[in-house]
């Protein structure tokens, strides 16, 4: 029997390489991108959860969370803006995982069905972000928190939940900055030497959603060339 997979934020860079990591004959995957759904629409994550659950014939083994915002948020912007971005980056990054963490358990429960989730979280989460990414590390670091909560709370039924947490990921945004003058600053912060390739998150991602031992839920996972070591 196949196994039945729903990714998010699946379009491009790292969720793209999760997607083609966990693309083959033996599993059926939904990937889902920005066209399927805001995920600031609180709305949303429900109705991506119901039409998924519709493609992949009443059955979903898998979630894994990695769409996501990272954009910047000035502390010297006026407070209706600086709470507006805050709020944006909380819907998409944490709650919307959330919802659909919920409905995964549920779905679970509801099957008397085991199940795994992955959430793709941030170096952030530890190490902190930007002046202008507070709410980016925040969110992040609420995601990590959730994943371990879940693991406690239901790896009784066979529920298992994994978050990893990528540092730099050479993504076009990452292209970008490499190219400009910050390029080798942020690179002489990575004991490797480069930043990570999506195909290395996209494997760890196929993975925990495959292959790791079910003694390991709970787990965090770094990927980020040591350039923050816990």
């Amino acid at each position: 029997m196949s196994t039945h997979i729903l990714i998010t934020g699946a379009s491009r860079g790292i969720g793209a390489a999760i997607s083609a990591a966990l693309t083959s004959d033996i599993t059926n995957v939904v990937a889902l991108s920005s066209a399927d759904g805001d995920l600031s629409d609180p709305a949303t994550p429900d109705r991506l959860w119901q039409t998924s659950l519709d493609r992949l014939d009443g059955r979903i083994d898998v979630l894994i969370n990695n769409a996501g915002v990272f954009e910047t948020n000035p502390l010297d912007d006026s407070d209706a803006d600086w709470l507006a971005n805050w709020n944006r980056t909380m819907q998409v990054n944490l709650t919307a995982s959330a919802l659909l963490c919920r409905r995964a358990v549920l779905h679970w429960q509801e099957r008397g069905a085991e199940g795994r989730i992955v959430n793709v979280a941030s170096r952030a989460a530890y190490r902190g972000d930007s002046p202008a990414h507070w709410h980016y590390a925040a969110s992040k670091s609420g995601m990590v928190a959730m994943t371990k909560t879940i693991a406690r709370a239901y790896a009784k039924d066979g529920i298992l939940a994994f978050a990893i947490c990528p540092g730099f990921t050479m993504t076009g945004m990452a292209e970008e900055y490499l190219a400009s003058r910050g390029g080798d600053k942020l690179l002489a912060d990575i004991p490797l030497g480069r930043v990570a390739m999506p195909e290395e998150v996209g494997e760890m991602a196929r993975w925990c959603a495959l292959d790791a031992p079910p003694s390991m839920t709970g787990a965090v996972l770094d990927v980020n060339g040591a350039s923050y070591v816990r």
